[in-house]
Order: C-alpha cells, then sequence, then structure tokens
C-alpha cells in the first residue's frame, strides 16, 4: 500500500474533498454501494426530513454476494426511513458510477423530464468525494451540482492518511480522476459550483 507525500494529503483535502454549500434541489441522485449503506440511507432520509429535494433516484445494480440490486436495497430503506416511495426512482443496472449517471438519465427524463430538473444533490462516499459531480457534469452539464458525502470511519476527513483503510479508499480514488478526465469519462467540475473545504 502506498503512502500519500504531504503534498499529495493537501492537494486531496483541497481539490478532492469538495463541501457545497447545500439548499433545496429538485432531485437527490444516490450513488449505488455496498459499503456503508446505512449511513448513506441515513443522510437521504435527514435530507428528505429537512425539504432538501422533491425526487430522488437510487442507481445501482446486482453487485458480487447479493442477488439484490443496490438501489433496491437502499430505496427500500429510504422508505422505510420515511422517504414517500412515490418520489424515489430506481435504477437497477449500473454497475460503476458512469453506468449510474448513463443509465439513469432516460428514467429521469421519462419520469420528471430532464429540462425539469434544474438542480441536484449528489450523494455518495466521502472517499470519492468530487468524481459523483464530475460523472454528473459529463453527461449532464446544464444541472447545478451540491455534493453530500458519508462514511463510517472515526478519523476526520482531513485526517483521512491516518487511518490505513480509510487511506487506500481515497488514494484509489485520486488516483483514477486525471486517467478518467483524460478517456473523456467524468469533466472537471467547475470552480464555481465547488467550495474547498
Amino acid at each position: 500500500m502506498r503512502l500519500p507525500t504531504e503534498a499529495e494529503i493537501a492537494e486531496i483535502n483541497t481539490r478532492h474533498l469538495i463541501e457545497t454549500p447545500l439548499r433545496p434541489a429538485d432531485l437527490l441522485f444516490v450513488f449505488g454501494t455496498r459499503e456503508d449503506v446505512g449511513v448513506r440511507v441515513d443522510a437521504a432520509c435527514r435530507l428528505w426530513r429537512a425539504g432538501y429535494f422533491r425526487w430522488a433516484i437510487v442507481s445501482g445494480g446486482v453487485t458480487p454476494g447479493s442477488d439484490v440490486p443496490e438501489c433496491e436495497i437502499i430505496a427500500d430503506a429510504m422508505v422505510a426511513g420515511g422517504v414517500p416511495s412515490a418520489v424515489v426512482l430506481r435504477e437497477a443496472r449500473a454497475t460503476n458510477t458512469g453506468e449510474n449517471v448513463i443509465f439513469s438519465l432516460p428514467i429521469i427524463d421519462a419520469a420528471l423530464g430532464l429540462a425539469s430538473i434544474r438542480s441536484v444533490i449528489c450523494l455518495g462516499n466521502s472517499w470519492t468525494a468530487r468524481r459523483y459531480p464530475m460523472t454528473l457534469h459529463r453527461h449532464w452539464p446544464e444541472v447545478e451540482k451540491m455534493l453530500v458525502t458519508v462514511d463510517s470511519f472515526r478519523a476526520p476527513r482531513a485526517l483521512w492518511h491516518t487511518d490505513p483503510e480509510f487511506s487506500r479508499r481515497m488514494l484509489l480514488e485520486w488516483d483514477k480522476i486525471e486517467p478518467y478526465k483524460a478517456n473523456g469519462f467524468i469533466a472537471e467540475w467547475p470552480a464555481s459550483e465547488g467550495r474547498d473545504r
């Protein structure tokens, strides 16, 4: 396992661990996961109770070790937590972040009309951070993007490098950014939309 340099830690904390001002959005985009499902569901339910979204889409297909799509597990738990079933759209084929967006856009369009959505809150793991809105920006640049990230690590986010598993996950994601941009999988997320930590 590689260890991050001081410069890399500073750059990740500044450029990757983005926080955005949060305000009510048209759509909550919940990216599927096998990690920290309960934490993600709790965040989605808190956002709903606080009036931060009108609609939600949960995207994620079947992953190894389960025959139930991630979206079904997460969406069902959100509904059990108080989010009305009628406002939760589901996308059950995606196996990666790019597919989350690509496969979700037609579902959103059919149910709501893409033109009616002006703002989106991306909800996902802290270590994946800005790659969610960068992926969304690649395929849906017109909408305003906000970001909420969650994890269950005890280490504060700025000290991610002090926890071996948190560090491993963070560096794995950080190392994807430039190759993904070069391959056109993601697009630079405008600085005007994000505010550094």
